[in-house]
Parts: structure tokens; C-alpha cells; sequence
């Protein structure tokens, strides 16, 4: 009895005490436009297209190819030092995703975009299972995909989070329990 209440004095102490929080910021990065190894990579990418350039007489199809590669490079280097991102010691943007504000542009979008785009593939297939369990042969046509079906319900299913609410508020989203199968063990 001693024991245990010692012990939940020792745990209690040990979250009530406030120890320093070390402040590693984010690792060594650097801001971008900082990084004399990120301008270095720009420099040996323009260089290396460049070599490639001067087998080309100017004006040709793959001069003008190179030449565009060569604005491409530039202003996607400088979209990176313009947007604040860190480069590590690789001279590499690395993506933060500790929670600050300043950084939500550089993980928030693209999630969301996975997300949504997932969640798209996710519910044209569960729409399309849904689909073949009404035909006269459902398991033929989840095998043998009915293209122009599955077309539509691809189409259709871009609204996902709006049928996905529709069908949790209708009650149609969760399968009751007792409808749940469970295989012998």
C-alpha cells in the first residue's frame, strides 16, 4: 500500500515538475535563400543544361527545349527562396511539419490534397461495389469492370465529402452492428 502511494507521489511530482523545453528550432535549417549549398545546386543544374545547350545551334527546337528547362529550373530555385522554406546542409527544401503557423503552407495544402483526392478513388470504388451487388451477376462485374459505370462513378464521385455526409447524417454511412458479419473463430 506504502508502495503504490509512493509511487503515484513519484509520478504525480514528475508531471507537476515544468522542466526547461529545449528549443532545437528546426534542426540546423537554414532559410533557402540563405543557403550557399542551395544556390550551388542551381548553379551546377544551370551548368549542366548549359554543356548540352552548346551542342545546339540557337533557334532550334531543342535549343529552345534546353533553354526553357534552363527558366524552369530558375524560377522554381526561386519560388523555394521567395516562399521562406528551410534547406537542410544538402541544400534540399525540407518540409516542416512541427505545428507553427509559418509552416502550415508547406503541409496543410498538399495533405488536404491527398486527402481528397484518396478519399475521391475511395468512394468511386465503394460506389461502384455498391453498384455491382445490385446486378444480376456481382461477382463477375467486380472482376470485369464495367468501364463506362465506373466512369461515371468517378465522375460523380468528386463531391465525396458532401455523399459522405449525406449518407452519415441519412444513417446509411455506418452499418449497424447486428448487420456486421463476424467469422467463426
Amino acid at each position: 500500500m506504502h508502495r503504490c502511494l509512493l509511487l503515484g507521489i513519484l509520478v504525480l511530482g514528475l508531471f507537476m515538475t515544468n522542466p526547461m523545453a529545449s528549443s532545437a528550432d528546426v534542426s540546423g535549417l537554414i532559410s533557402c535563400k540563405d543557403s550557399p549549398i542551395f544556390k550551388l545546386r542551381l548553379d551546377k543544374n544551370v551548368q549542366k543544361i548549359n554543356k548540352r545547350l552548346n551542342n545546339y545551334e540557337v533557334g532550334t527546337f531543342s535549343y529552345l527545349t534546353l533553354q526553357r528547362q534552363i527558366d524552369q529550373a530558375s524560377a522554381r530555385f526561386n519560388k523555394y527562396s521567395k516562399q521562406g522554406l528551410l534547406c537542410g546542409g544538402d541544400g534540399l527544401p525540407h518540409l516542416i511539419t512541427d505545428g507553427h503557423t509559418g509552416h502550415t503552407g508547406e503541409f496543410i495544402r498538399p495533405g488536404l490534397g491527398f486527402l481528397y483526392i484518396t478519399g475521391w478513388i475511395g468512394w468511386a470504388g465503394r460506389s461502384y461495389i455498391h453498384y455491382t451487388k445490385k446486378t444480376d451477376k456481382p461477382n463477375e462485374n467486380e472482376i470485369i469492370i464495367d468501364v463506362p459505370i465506373a466512369l461515371s462513378m468517378m465522375t460523380s464521385a468528386f463531391l465525396w465529402p458532401l455523399s459522405a455526409w449525406n449518407e452519415l447524417i441519412r444513417g446509411e454511412f455506418i452499418i449497424p452492428e447486428p448487420k456486421i458479419t463476424i467469422s467463426p473463430r
